[in-house]
């Protein structure tokens, strides 16, 4: 039994409680203490007396990349947590780029790798010219070198690495940035282009199976306050080995977070049969565990609104060269989903323009008439765009939202300056407008590429402030108690998971995050300060890391 100074339940029919019992890893009994205790003999462990209690905390949307990138050097903007709890200092400057990366030349003197480090986004650095094959040249002309933007939509590398491939002003993959001259300036916009730099894909692809970098996952999750993670990006389709290792690891009962997958709609080369992979898909969860579960498919629709390459409608970008790229083309959409839809796959659709919004609502809506299923639960991924119109769409289809609040923090000036423009910005991420019109939502951090932790992303939605100070649309704050809904019950129900988890009462997962202070009582602007003792999986917990 776990009494706490909190405990915030998420259930309306008793939402604060003294304590919680637990038995075979599920909640025995909330409520007060001599409640829990009325069941029968047992053990009162105090360590949580001085800590508050939520329900754990479910990340809809992010990736094992997140444990594989915290093995590859760091050269983002914005300081990021490393999994011993200390801080990755964020780089500010081209020459502190480039001067990184001779550093990692030197202590990597002699190995047959490119240089592979992550991150990077140029949309920061607003006083340089766009980064190219030239400046990374002057790092080395021989090396092969790798530079992965924070966004994982596009890459940039240098003349050796363009070279070692053979891609040149006659490459005709889409995605390949050109100079004036029609070269290759070492940018690779999307997955398609930057496949084609082999030797600084295969390095990331190898941590993805890494013993080390799962477990990293795990300790992250633990940091903060993160009980389940949904890999949006799993390949199980694809790299059944990558499966196996990920089983090994999960499973144990010292992994401290339970890990989904929802995996991408690519099938083994040469295939293109949908209802062979549905059948597959259904066959992986055939080997579901306990920590480990499938979630269902994901499609990627379009790229990223700070890259250039989501699909926008009219007018289009405010500023900058609009490079949007339909990763699926939208009339095959239907062909694609229906033998997942009428198996009882829940799908879940990479959206970040309203063009490919429009596009996934109009998919869902053919897919329900064609073979109608009322529980469906279908969501749009990131949702940053999303009109009220479109919310009220999604509403009556029974449709989810999973936003990507941090977006609002991470690229928020940005987007209300060079991307989308000031009134288009300020209603981005718009949790409020989803809650008025009735369609059940998340937040998420797409970890790896912003910071693995729901706090962070609760803060976001609540107070929509950017680095600059500004508030980002001031009417599509939700409040602190939405905000942890979203992130706890939300979560759940869009993955059919709300019977188990989301919630402190008796009959689910005994799943909880555990904090310092009360999200719901703490100032709004100190949310994602609040303290992480750690967290509590199927009654066990796990303490995060300091340095």
């Amino acid at each position: 039994m776990f009494p706490a100074r909190t405990i915030v339940t998420m259930d309306p029919a008793q939402p604060a409680v003294e304590a919680v019992a637990v038995r075979d890893g599920r909640i025995l009994a909330a409520g007060s203490f001599d409640e829990c205790a009325s069941w029968g003999p047992h053990v009162v462990d105090r360590r949580f007396a001085d800590h508050v209690l939520v329900p754990g905390m479910i990340e809809a949307h992010g990736h094992t990349l997140e444990g594989a990138f915290s093995m590859v050097p760091y050269v983002g903007w914005f300081d990021r947590h490393r999994v011993d709890g200390g801080i990755s200092p964020g780089i500010r400057t081209y020459d502190a780029l480039l001067d990184r990366l001779r550093e990692l030349d030197v202590e990597t003197h002699g190995s047959p790798e490119p240089i592979v480090v992550g991150g990077f986004d140029p949309i920061y650095f607003t006083d340089e010219e766009r980064l190219t094959r030239e400046h990374l040249d002057r790092v080395s002309t021989e090396r092969p070198i790798f530079v992965f933007h924070a966004s994982a939509h596009l890459a940039t590398v240098n003349t050796a690495m363009l070279e070692h491939h053979e891609i040149t002003r006659e490459s005709t993959t889409p995605g390949v940035a050109r100079d004036a001259n029609g070269e290759p300036n070492g940018e690779l916009q999307e997955m398609p282009a930057i496949a084609l730099a082999r030797s600084g894909v295969s390095v990331i692809l190898r941590l993805l199976s890494d013993p080390r970098a799962i477990e990293a996952l795990g300790q992250i999750c633990a940091n903060v306050g993160v009980t389940m993670l949904c890999d949006l990006g799993s390949s199980g389709l694809s790299r059944p080995g990558e499966q196996t290792v990920l089983h090994e690891v999960v499973d144990r009962p010292e992994f401290p977070a339970r890990l989904l997958q929802r995996h991408l709609h690519a099938l083994p080369p040469g295939s293109t049969d949908w209802a062979d992979a549905a059948d597959a898909l259904l066959a992986l969860a055939a080997n579901d565990t306990d920590k480990m579960r499938t979630a269902g498919l994901k499609l990627v629709l379009d790229g990223s609104i700070q890259g250039f390459t989501a699909k926008m409608g009219w007018p289009g970008y405010y500023t900058g060269t609009d490079h949007g790229q339909w990763m699926v083309p939208p009339e095959q959409l239907v062909d694609i989903c229906r033998p997942f839809h009428e198996r009882g796959i829940n799908i879940h659709a990479h959206c970040n323009g309203d063009l490919t919004i429009d596009a996934w609502i109009d998919t869902v809506e053919q897919l329900v008439i064609g073979h109608p299923w009322l529980d469906h639960r279908h969501t749009v991924q990131h949702c940053q765009l999303t009109t009220a119109a479109q919310y009220r769409r999604m509403a009556k289809l029974g449709m989810c939202a999973n936003i990507f609040a941090n977006h609002l923090w991470y690229w928020g000036d940005q987007h209300h300056d060079i991307t989308v423009g000031p009134e288009r910005a300020r209603r981005m991420e718009a949790a409020a407008t989803a809650e008025r019109e009735g369609v059940s939502f998340s937040l998420h951090s797409d970890a790896n590429v912003t910071p693995l932790g729901q706090l962070h992303t609760m803060w976001c939605a609540v107070n929509r402030v950017t680095p600059s100070g500004r508030v980002l649309g001031e009417h599509e704050r939700i409040s602190a108690a939405s905000a942890l809904r979203a992130v706890t019950l939300g979560s759940a129900y869009q993955m059919h998971l709300d019977a188990e988890f989301g919630t402190i009462e008796c009959g689910k997962a005994a799943d909880f995050t555990v904090l310092e202070d009360n999200p719901l009582t703490v100032d709004p602007m100190g949310i994602k300060d609040i303290g992480v003792w750690g967290t509590v999986v199927g009654g066990t917990p796990f303490e995060a890391a300091h340095p």
